[in-house]
């Protein structure tokens, strides 16, 4: 593991105190937890998890960057796709963990540009800390715009319009898998030497089960299996009258996902900028993730039709990032920064392949503007 920059002594209290938690869940369950149920504590346990306590998590003084947090370049991308969905359904946004809220702000801007910026734009988000982040910089744009925001601590009964999920799925609590020449074992979490450690239990029935007996791996093979992700991707797509879910993150189809050779799973963690694969280290300081099976978003969400599935790099050349790059006078101030972004978002060194974009829809027949070249639905 990299050397890793040490903790205040303030954030080092906070992660002992949720250790002390997950400690005591683990004693009450009998010595021992998923994995998915450490993930859960870790990220969301109230006022101590990485999401719900209030430390800087984005941008060059958290631990990771996001689209969003690099460029108006995404946002103003992303609007030409929210705004062909929302003349089509005639419906309202619904954001999923919007993060600082700067997705929500520069896409509110761009589409009153358009002047197509919608009657709500909802914003689904668990953790209290975020929210009140989300409020502040919500409250910077014109009152007109403002005022469309609502947050909602439950997904609606029915919805019509555009949901969007950037960068959410990844954090979504996973069950891990041990398939051993014995049988299928699941990798859970005990406590030995007063410290985390992996502890296997043999699986023999239930959905974890059967998902992970439906894959074709090699023995002694360790991954992620996304129960959570199903369950949400079923949420949505049953709430769902008119219009289009749309998935922005990083992962594979599944042929990939399970490949023979990617025999450890995908789990990261992320902690100031060094990306690491402990994910017992500070328990609460640290973001957890797991890459997206974008294969079983789409067995999740059957009832839907598929309209697209590319590569992030893809998706924004197909709502026109050269065009607005284009339009920035070469010799200007802004040229530089731009184009450094652009990189980012592009680039298949940096976030251009590696992350994938998802669209699954109901009622809309169109062909959607973000795929209209590069579909990548074959790897699914």
């Amino acid at each position: 593991m990299p050397q890793l920059p040490q903790p205040s002594q303030q954030a080092l209290l906070r992660s002992e105190r949720l250790t002390t938690k997950i400690r005591e869940e683990i004693t009450a369950h009998g010595g021992w937890i998923s994995f998915a149920h450490f993930m859960e504590l870790a990220l969301y346990a109230p006022g101590l998890g990485y999401y719900s306590a209030s430390t800087e998590k984005f941008g060059a003084a958290g631990d990771f960057v996001t689209a969003p947090e690099i460029s108006p370049l995404f946002a103003q991308c992303l609007a030409r796709q929210v705004s062909q969905v929302l003349s089509i359904t005639e419906g309202d946004i619904l954001e999923l963990g919007a993060g600082t809220g700067k997705l929500a702000c520069d896409l509110l801007r761009e589409l009153d540009v358009q002047n197509m910026a919608p009657e709500q734009y909802f914003i689904l988000e668990v953790s209290g800390e975020l929210q009140s982040r989300q409020r502040n910089s919500i409250g910077v744009l014109p009152k007109t715009l403002a005022q469309r925001v609502k947050w909602i601590d439950k997904l609606p009964q029915r919805f019509a319009g555009i949901m969007l999920a950037n960068e959410v799925f990844d954090a979504l609590p996973v069950h891990i898998v041990a398939w051993r020449g014995q049988g299928l074992f699941e990798c859970g979490v005990a406590i030995a030497d007063r410290k985390f450690r992996w502890k296997e239990r043999l699986l023999e029935t239930g959905e974890l089960f059967d998902a992970a007996s439906s894959l074709n791996v090699p023995v002694d093979y360790l991954s992620e299996i996304h129960l959570a992700a199903a369950a949400l991707t079923r949420s949505l797509a049953a709430l769902l009258d008119r219009g289009v879910i749309l998935v922005l993150d990083y992962g594979f189809g599944a042929s990939e996902y399970y490949h023979s050779q990617r025999n450890r799973g995908t789990l990261m963690c992320h902690y100031r900028h060094h990306a690491h694969d402990d994910p017992f280290y500070l328990p609460g300081l640290q973001d957890i993730t797991s890459h997206v099976n974008f294969s079983a978003l789409l067995e999740s969400g059957h009832a839907l039709r598929l309209l697209g599935y590319t590569t992030q790099a893809q998706f924004l050349v197909n709502c026109g990032i050269t065009e607005i790059l284009s339009k920035t006078a070469p010799d200007s101030a802004a040229c530089l920064p731009l184009a450094s972004a652009a990189h980012k978002l592009l680039s298949p060194a940096e976030m251009g392949e590696l992350f994938k974009v998802l669209a699954l829809g109901r009622g809309v027949s169109e062909q959607l503007i973000g795929f209209t070249n590069g579909d990548k639905s074959r790897l699914l």
